[in-house]
């Protein structure tokens, strides 16, 4: 694979993403942009190989994922399965989370990235 990080082939799919943002997405995005969760800079649908993240902190090499409903499927979990095996094989950590969780206790999840960041 010729780019591992931000495909420009995948620029036009990211870009999509980041206009249709889930209510998950907004919520958490508004609580890590700017640095604002321990100096830590993180992008949102950010790609590593063929994958889009929706969160990406490449000083930590930290992968946030939101998952809604369609991820209990059994082959979205085998896609998810994938996926993580990859990043984990490329040294990123992926930290998953439910839309739901994100949306009731956004405070609990920034705790545990927290942790996560700075342990």
């Amino acid at each position: 694979m010729k780019y591992l990080r931000n495909d420009p082939t995948l620029k036009q799919r990211r870009r999509e993403l980041r206009q249709n943002q889930t209510e998950a997405e907004k919520t958490l995005w508004a609580r890590l942009r700017n640095k604002q969760l321990q100096g830590m800079r993180f992008f949102r649908q950010y790609s590593i190989g063929p994958y889009i993240l929706d969160f990406y902190c490449p000083q930590m090499r930290l992968a946030i994922e939101l998952d809604g409903g369609q991820h209990t499927e059994n082959c979205r979990k085998e896609y998810d399965e994938a996926r993580s095996a990859y990043l984990q094989a490329h040294c990123i950590n992926v930290m998953r989370f439910w839309n739901h969780e994100v949306l009731i206790d956004t405070d609990s999840i920034l705790n545990r990235i927290a942790e996560r960041v700075n342990p």
